[in-house]
């Protein structure tokens, strides 16, 4: 029986395997679309799919990062700028794209822009600080998607979205879980929605890489910054020793992964495969820790959390 399971087993990774490897033809006619690509993950894969001679739209926040980048890469690869926060910005961009790809439709959107800030305990955040976080990483992907869909819809392309491990189990408070948890959703629903008209949606969900978004510098100013505007109830309750062991903590340094490339291969793999995977997990702590978590009886994995933070210093 177990010599019959292993071979079931077997085949189908080979076969999957085999599947995975065909690539689509004409790769020098597709034009992708991304966002984010200032630094990180998308300045990355735009420079990544240049190479591969892929016709690339590159969307950057600022003008010195479109500069950088159009000058790292290829007279093929075209930059825009862009803020996915605002409509009009994201309206102007969908037009500008709908010039360049004409009647062969836009193969590849990948919505990669993303913040992280403020992170913090939930009770030290107000209401816009949640805003702030959902208005980029979710709200504003939702609209770049909507905006650009006709065009996918023409080419029968990809929608790649990144979305994270925090998607699958949230371990700290603030906007960016509950971004990513809505990314998740919103790219499970729309990859069934739009089954039907041959565009495939595909999850990127990685762990700890280095980029500005797991910066520690970054993400302790943050965690200053909404203590300082936490209520006096609020600081009694915490207590100073909490928040001192929060920022002297070097996880973050000591567990990101800093090779990119991780990540931007499973986005590339996404835009040029036959038979792309619905979720890509990149790197060992999404695999071994963050996965399997996600799967856990929720009490296990509050404990998890309860015996590896510090505690406030009011807790029962």
């Amino acid at each position: 029986m177990w010599l019959h399971l292993a071979v079931l087993v077997g085949l189908f990774y080979l076969l999957r395997w085999y599947r995975e490897r065909q690539v689509v033809s004409h790769l020098r006619d597709k034009f992708v679309f991304i966002t984010g690509c200032d630094s990180g993950f998308g300045n990355l894969l735009a420079r990544q799919l240049d190479l591969r001679g892929l016709r690339v739209l590159a969307a950057c926040l600022t003008e010195q990062g479109a500069e950088q980048l159009r000058n790292q890469t290829s007279g093929r690869l075209q930059t825009v700028i862009l803020d996915v926060t605002k409509t009009e910005s994201v309206a102007a961009a969908s037009e500008w794209v709908k010039e360049r790809v004409g009647d062969r439709g836009l193969w590849g959107l990948v919505n990669n822009a993303g913040i992280s800030m403020p992170t913090a305990p939930n009770q030290w955040l107000t209401k816009q600080d949640f805003v702030k976080i959902l208005d980029v990483n979710l709200l504003g992907m939702i609209d770049v998607t909507l905006s650009l869909l006709p065009l996918v819809r023409k080419a029968r392309g990809r929608v790649v979205n990144v979305s994270s491990v925090m998607g699958r189990v949230a371990l700290f408070g603030g906007g960016y879980c509950m971004s990513k948890y809505g990314v998740e959703a919103f790219s499970d629903s729309l990859r069934r929605e739009l089954s039907y008209f041959g565009v495939k949606v595909v999850l990127i969900e990685p762990g700890y890489f280095k980029t500005a978004v797991t910066s520690s510098k970054a993400l302790s100013q943050g965690l200053q910054a909404s203590w300082n505007q936490a209520s006096p109830e609020i600081k009694e309750l915490f207590g100073e020793k909490f928040l001192a062991n929060i920022l002297k903590s070097d996880l973050l340094d000591t567990t990101c992964c800093q090779d990119l490339s991780l990540v931007t291969d499973c986005m590339e793999h996404a835009l040029t495969a036959c038979h792309p995977r619905t979720r890509y997990s990149p790197g060992w702590d999404a695999k071994l820790i963050y996965l399997p978590m996600s799967y856990l009886p929720s009490f296990l994995v509050d404990l998890m959390v309860y015996w590896t933070n510090p505690q406030p210093a009011r807790a029962l």
